[in-house]
């Protein structure tokens, strides 16, 4: 009877140890520092030279505008964590038609995983305060048949669900504490926050110092758009004090939530970057300023610290982007602003390396690799208990 005792307890143990561990929150983005992959071009490296270049910068996060199979099969077994896109096109459809966002979730989410994690879905891109207001009306009705979708699927633990705003759904954004939504957005952001802050999601925001500068160079100062030493700017109403601009951009945001009545809601940086060229009116559009931009911002997301308005919630942030897109449409800047250059090679130097082939097979896993690699770890947290269950039997 002693034996069988002994035998059960090790059965436990044994129960214990391979029992999985799941966590129960959607994490669509871990760390503070992650990259839009844009692929607007017809010269850029391929889905998996991309995910080699990603792993070599130790860069986690990643951002896609769709759903695009090539890129999720080649990020399959890369350990990145990528939010994917559902395009503005589809959110009347999608928005109209449950049976079609679940469709849509089913071959592009559910098909991939857990090989390659997709951790979020963004609904449309920049869809409130843009030129299309027939999208306004349809977002929200989107945003709740793919997250129905996906909780149908049993993946509302997996898949984090949001939208990203640029600044226009924003007015009276100076001083940051006099931030308030537009009129005519509230009506359509503010059911939309609700949804939001029911299943836990952040506020995403698309925040270009760069794009403040070039529109008003003569009163706003350079060095405190790049992070650079600067008077900065004072807050009268919060006695607050900004040394850099994507801060107070930030801040911003915060106090419009306040306002609304969504103090809690966090806010998440989905797009900044620099542009490194532009056209002879894109003031500050250079190299050197692209470079003290993103490295200055790199610097100041490893600190992982808040705003000054919310120090407690660390500033996340997605940088734009991988690489310069030839075949982007409006003004030069928009073409250039890449980290990398369309060959894989870095557009200035802000300590990342550029694309070496060689690097390829030392740093992609596969699903095959994983589950070796699983294996090994588990056997040698099992050591102790085949130990502990041998003293047992002896005495």
């Amino acid at each position: 009877m002693n034996s069988l005792r002994i035998f059960a307890q090790i059965a436990q143990l044994f129960m214990l140890f391979f029992t999985p561990i799941v966590s129960h929150r959607a994490q669509a983005f871990t760390g503070t520092y992650g990259i839009n992959y844009g692929r607007i071009a017809d010269n850029i490296p391929s889905p998996d030279e991309v995910a080699t270049l990603l792993r070599a910068a130790k860069i986690k996060n990643v951002r896609i505008y769709d759903a695009d199979h090539s890129v999720l099969k080649a990020f399959s077994g890369t350990g990145l964590e990528l939010v994917i896109g559902l395009p503005n096109g589809f959110l009347k459809d999608m928005s109209a038609n449950e049976d079609h966002a679940l469709t849509w979730v089913k071959e592009n989410v559910q098909s991939f995983l857990p090989e390659t994690h997709i951790v979020g879905i963004a609904v449309g891109n920049e869809v409130l305060g843009g030129g299309d207001l027939e999208l306004w009306g349809a977002l929200l009705g989107a945003v709740k048949n793919i997250h129905k979708a996906v909780n149908n699927l049993h993946l509302a633990d997996v898949v984090q669900i949001t939208t990203a705003h640029s600044q226009a759904v924003f007015d009276n954004s100076y001083p940051p504490s006099s931030c308030i939504f537009r009129d005519n957005v509230v009506q359509f952001i503010k059911p939309l926050l609700e949804f939001f802050s029911e299943i836990g999601s952040p506020f995403c925001l698309n925040a270009y110092p760069f794009i403040a500068y070039k529109g008003d160079p003569e009163n706003i100062d350079i060095n405190y758009a790049l992070f650079q030493s600067t008077q900065g700017i004072y807050d009268p109403k919060t006695n607050l004090h900004y040394d850099n601009m994507l801060d107070a951009q930030i801040d911003a945001a915060y106090a419009a939530l306040e306002d609304a009545g969504f103090k809690k809601m966090e806010v998440i940086i989905t797009e900044t970057g620099w542009a490194s060229h532009g056209d002879d009116n894109e003031s500050g559009a250079t190299p050197i300023n692209a470079r003290t931009y993103n490295y200055n911002l790199r610097k100041r997301l490893a600190k992982k610290k808040g705003t000054p308005f919310r120090p407690k919630n660390v500033v996340k942030a997605y940088i734009f982007a991988i690489f310069n897109e030839n075949l982007k449409t409006g003004p030069t800047s928009e073409k250039n602003y890449g980290l990398f250059k369309a060959d894989g090679t870095i557009s200035y130097d802000i300590g990342f390396h550029g694309l070496h082939s060689s690097s390829a097979s030392s740093l992609r896993l596969s699903p095959k690799d994983i589950r070796a690699r699983s294996w090994s770890q588990w056997h040698s947290l099992l050591l102790p208990v085949y130990a502990a269950a041998l003293l047992l039997l002896l005495r």
